[in-house]
């Protein structure tokens, strides 16, 4: 075990993406709009052992009330329009809104147009653009990192 466990920590240093610039966390809400899976195992990917997004503050909760980021993948459908405009209204302020591949952004999307509800930026406002198709786990990883500072604010005095 343990010589597995050393050679995992091997292989993420010789894969390793940069360092955050600004220390932080960000909490990830995911919803599946009506995606080809492609996006979400690259997620799992990222979420694991081999990427651990968590080691830079990355995290996924299950609670849209506990979430900084609406993570969207696939093209929005009629059906999933509706439980994703109720996940962001019960998400707190200050909330980002990610688009997380080609099918989420509305880049070569093949369906029935009477079953979609649009891209995701026609429902919501939509601060980070993650194109691909799947994109990959680093790529995943690096616009999360680079949305970090978007949440940012400053403390007042009488919060602190």
């Amino acid at each position: 075990m343990y010589v597995m466990y050393k050679r995992l920590q091997q292989l993420r240093r010789g894969i390793a993406l940069p360092a955050p610039g600004v220390p932080g966390s960000l909490a990830l809400r995911h919803v599946d709009c009506g995606s080809c899976n492609g996006c979400e195992h690259e997620l799992a990917n990222a979420a694991a052992p081999h990427y651990d997004f968590g080691r830079y503050g990355l995290s996924m909760v299950a609670s849209p009330r506990h979430a900084d980021v609406l993570l969207i993948t696939g093209t929005v459908t009629r059906r999933m329009a509706g439980p994703l405009l109720a996940a962001y209204e019960a998400m707190p302020e200050p909330r980002l809104v990610a688009a997380l591949g080609n099918c989420a952004l509305g880049v070569d999307v093949i369906a029935n147009p009477d079953e979609l509800a649009g891209p995701a930026e026609d429902l919501l406002p939509v601060d980070i653009r993650i194109p691909g198709c799947p994109p990959s786990p680093s790529e995943i990883v690096e616009a999360l990192l680079d949305a970090m500072p978007l949440l940012r604010r400053p403390i007042r005095k009488d919060e602190a």
